[in-house]
């Protein structure tokens, strides 16, 4: 399902162009989506880690690919951060950008990269396609403890609002980008505070479906042998990117607290009920928002970055 989308960039921000590699790159996004493609055959976690890293990488610096720069010594990189440790996946976009040097020498930056990788595991699972707006440079700035201003799984409604309308978005693009939970995974550590001794009067977070909530409880058991990748996908069809994720929501069955709150609050109620009857509507809607969001914080001038983890 293809949608025609027009994004308005305000004037500090960089004038994206949806053929910005049109004449000198022209191979550019096919050469990303055989990369993805590929590496989704290959690992089915793929699609959510790169769609993560979009929102993650957007949501620090603007969308500027300071999620790929590596640690050094006197620094801590954001990808070493802690809401970043289950993102991985940055090998698909160093493959991909290691083909793009080859074809097109110092001219597709890592912040497009990422950005058309995301639109395109959307599309692969099943989603939308839109026409990713290109021409952003990359940013030569990462540090760890910038993540902590990450939405976290723990945010109720009025501190979601804040946090997106922090980066120009709306209530329902918030509700809307929230879907790309989709084909999430999630570790038990963000969930499980959940389950057992929620409140003072509740063991059990009484917005969570009790039956939901004790089949999560069989996957993050409280013991010391448990795996660092124990937890569980975020929603039934967690390999499609469909409008199930807001199905569930309405049934109880929303794993984090963030997103079941999404039901409880009359601002993003009716959002969630809409999008859970009309899947179409939802992915206009988050073809939109992605748009919105690959605008956020974009950078005019700057570098091409040659190597993902490395400024020039």
């Amino acid at each position: 399902m293809i949608f025609a989308v027009l994004a308005i960039v305000k004037p500090s921000e960089a004038a994206l162009d949806a053929h910005y590699y049109d004449q000198s790159c022209p191979a550019a996004e096919k050469i990303i989506l055989e990369t993805v493609r590929n590496a989704t055959l290959y690992d089915p976690k793929v699609p959510a880690r790169l769609l993560r890293m979009f929102f993650h990488d957007c949501f620090i610096r603007g969308c500027d690919a300071s999620i790929l720069l590596d640690s050094t010594r006197s620094n801590q990189a954001e990808k070493d951060g802690p809401p970043n440790i289950s993102v991985r996946s940055f090998y698909v976009i160093e493959d991909a950008k290691r083909k793009l040097e080859k074809a097109c020498p110092r001219t597709v930056s890592c912040a497009d990269v990422i950005a058309i990788a995301a639109r395109d595991v959307v599309t692969l699972s099943g989603g939308p396609y839109w026409s990713v707006l290109k021409g952003r440079k990359d940013g030569t700035i990462s540090r760890a403890n910038e993540t902590r201003n990450l939405p976290p799984p723990t945010f109720n409604v009025s501190q979601l609002i804040q946090s997106f309308a922090a980066r120009g978005l709306s209530v329902k693009d918030m509700v809307t980008l929230s879907g790309g939970h989709t084909i999430g995974f999630s570790h038990c550590s963000s969930f499980e505070s959940r389950l057992q001794n929620f409140s003072k009067f509740h063991d059990i977070d009484p917005s969570m479906n009790y039956a939901f909530a004790q089949t999560l409880k069989k996957k993050c058991p409280r013991t010391s042998n448990r795996g660092k990748n124990t937890g569980t996908v975020l929603d039934s069809t967690s390999s499609v990117f469909d409008n199930v994720y807001y199905k569930q929501i309405l049934s109880g069955k929303g794993v984090f607290g963030s997103d079941q709150a999404l039901l409880g609050d009359s601002r993003t109620k009716w959002i969630v009920e809409t999008f859970a009857q009309d899947q179409k509507a939802f992915f206009r809607e988050f073809a939109a928002s992605m748009v919105k969001l690959g605008n956020f914080g974009v950078k005019e001038t700057g570098q091409v970055r040659v190597n993902t983890r490395f400024v020039n």
